[in-house]
C-alpha cells in the first residue's frame, strides 16, 4: 500500500487517482512518519496485469445466519431544506436508501433483488482498473438472499443506518445489511449523492463522484462527515417522524432503538451523526479515520465500537492518530478491535467476489479470505448491536475467542 498527499494526486494516473480518493480519504493508511498528521490518500486496490485472463463464473454472497428472510425496497429521498454541497446548481440534496428488513420466509416473488445495475457495476470496476477482468454483468448479477416483494415479518425491530466508504455505493455493504436484517434489524443503507463513482437515481440519472474531485484537505474531509451526519438525521426524520416516507416504517421500526455504522468515512460519519443527533443510541466505525468527528465532550455516554485493520494504521499509536484521539474522547461503553490480516476492504463484499473469480485482493495482499473478512464483520457488528439495542449479552465482546483468533482487543475494555 502506498499513500500520498492530496496535493500530489494530479501526478497519478487517472485510475490511481480515483482509487486514492475513494479509499484513503476515510481511512488514513500508513503514511511516512513525518506526514502522519496530514490528510492523505492511499491505494486500496492495485489493478491486475493487463494481459491476465478474464475469469469466468458467478459471484454470490455467503448466506446470512439469522432466522428471518430478508426483503428490500428502495427509497428516493429529497431534502428540500438543503442544497447539494457538491453540485449546488442541482438543487436539493438527494439520497437513495436501500431498506433491508426482516421478512416472512417463503414470501415475495422468489426472485433475488438485484445486487447493482450493470452501469453501477461497470463504473465501480472501471474505477478500480478491473473492467477487463471482472465483467460488470457478473457483479451486477451477484447472488444474494434478498427477495423482491417479501412480506415484512411481524413485530417492531431496531433500526440501523449504514453509510459506505467515500467513492463507493452502499451496495458494497449488502453482505452486512442482509445479515443484520436476517437477525431482526431494519437496515437503511444510504447512498449520498455525488459521493460514489456511480449510483443510479430516478429518471435514468447516474450520479458520479463530483466530491472526489473537490475533497483535498482535512477540512474537506470533516465537511464530508458533517454532511453525512445531516443526511443521517434527515433519513431518521423521514423514517421515524409523524409522517414516515417508507410504507412499512410504522409497523416495523422501533424508534427507541437506533444505531449507525459505516465503513471508512461512513464510520467517521456514524460518530459525527451521534454527536449531532441524540436519537442514535450506538455507533460503529469500520476502519475509517475520524476527522475530528468525536467531540472533546464525547458522545454523551453512548456506546461506540472501532473495528479496524492491523497495518500500523488503526492500532494504538498507529499512523492514524485520530483513533487514539477518538478512543480518549469516547465516554461510554467502548471497544477497539483489530482484525489481524485484514485490508481496508476486507469489511465489505468486494474481496468475496475477487476471491471467487480468482483475483484475490485485486492485487492487494490480505491474509484473510474475502468470506472470512465478511464473516468477522457480520459477527462483531451484529454482536455490538445485539448487546446495545437488544440487551443480549455478548461473550464475543469481552475477550478473544478460540473461533476468532484474528480479533485483537486494544486498550483496557470497560
Amino acid at each position: 500500500m502506498t499513500r500520498s498527499s492530496p496535493t500530489s494526486k494530479v501526478a497519478l494516473p487517472a485510475f490511481v487517482l480515483a482509487l486514492a480518493l475513494v479509499s484513503a480519504l476515510p481511512t488514513a493508511v500508513a503514511p511516512p512518519a513525518a506526514a502522519a498528521s496530514a490528510p492523505a490518500a492511499s491505494i486500496d486496490f492495485i489493478p491486475a496485469e493487463a494481459d491476465a485472463p478474464t475469469p469466468a463464473g458467478r459471484t454470490s454472497l455467503p448466506h446470512p445466519t439469522g432466522s428471518f428472510a430478508v426483503g428490500r425496497e428502495s427509497l428516493h429521498l429529497v431534502d428540500r431544506a438543503r442544497r447539494d454541497p457538491w453540485v449546488p446548481e442541482a438543487g436539493a440534496r438527494e439520497l437513495m436508501v436501500g431498506m433491508y428488513y426482516p421478512a416472512q420466509p417463503g414470501s415475495g416473488t422468489g426472485t433475488p433483488a438485484p445486487y447493482a445495475t450493470v452501469e453501477e457495476a461497470r463504473l465501480l470496476l472501471a474505477d478500480r482498473g478491473l473492467g477487463g477482468l471482472f465483467p460488470a454483468e457478473t457483479l451486477a448479477a451477484t447472488g444474494t438472499d434478498v427477495k423482491v416483494g417479501a412480506r415484512p415479518a411481524r413485530g417492531r425491530f431496531p433500526l440501523v443506518l449504514l453509510s459506505p466508504g467515500f467513492g463507493v455505493s452502499a451496495y458494497t455493504l449488502t453482505g452486512l445489511a442482509e445479515e443484520l436484517a436476517s437477525r431482526g434489524y431494519v437496515v437503511a443503507a444510504v447512498d449520498h449523492a455525488y459521493e460514489s463513482v456511480g449510483t443510479a437515481f430516478p429518471a435514468g440519472r447516474m450520479l458520479t463522484c463530483v466530491a472526489c474531485e473537490k475533497v483535498r484537505t482535512e477540512e474537506d474531509l470533516a465537511a464530508v462527515t458533517a454532511g453525512r451526519a445531516e443526511d443521517a438525521s434527515f433519513v431518521l426524520d423521514r423514517l421515524t417522524g409523524s409522517r414516515p416516507t417508507w410504507r412499512h416504517a410504522v409497523a416495523l421500526i422501533d424508534r427507541s432503538r437506533i444505531a449507525m455504522a459505516g465503513h471508512s468515512i461512513g464510520g467517521a460519519s456514524a460518530a459525527a451523526a451521534m454527536a449531532a443527533d441524540p436519537r442514535i443510541r450506538a455507533g460503529v466505525d469500520i476502519d475509517g479515520a475520524f476527522h475530528s468527528a468525536v467531540p472533546e465532550t464525547g458522545l454523551r455516554g453512548r456506546p461506540f465500537m472501532m473495528l479496524g485493520t492491523d497495518d500500523d494504521t488503526h492500532r494504538p499509536g498507529g499512523a492514524d492518530r485520530s483513533w487514539d484521539e477518538a478512543w480518549g474522547r469516547l465516554d461510554g461503553w467502548k471497544r477497539w478491535l483489530t482484525v489481524v490480516g485484514a485490508n481496508h476492504y476486507s469489511f465489505t463484499d468486494v474481496p468475496v467476489f475477487l476471491d471467487q473469480l480468482g483475483l484475490p485482493g485485486g492485487g492487494l495482499p490480505a491474509a484473510l479470505t474475502g468470506s472470512r473478512g465478511l464473516h468477522l464483520t457480520r459477527a462483531y457488528v451484529g454482536a455490538f448491536l445485539d448487546l446495545h439495542l437488544k440487551c443480549i449479552p455478548q461473550p464475543l465482546l469481552t475477550d478473544v475467542t478460540p473461533a476468532n483468533p484474528e480479533i485483537r482487543f486494544n486498550n483496557p475494555v470497560r
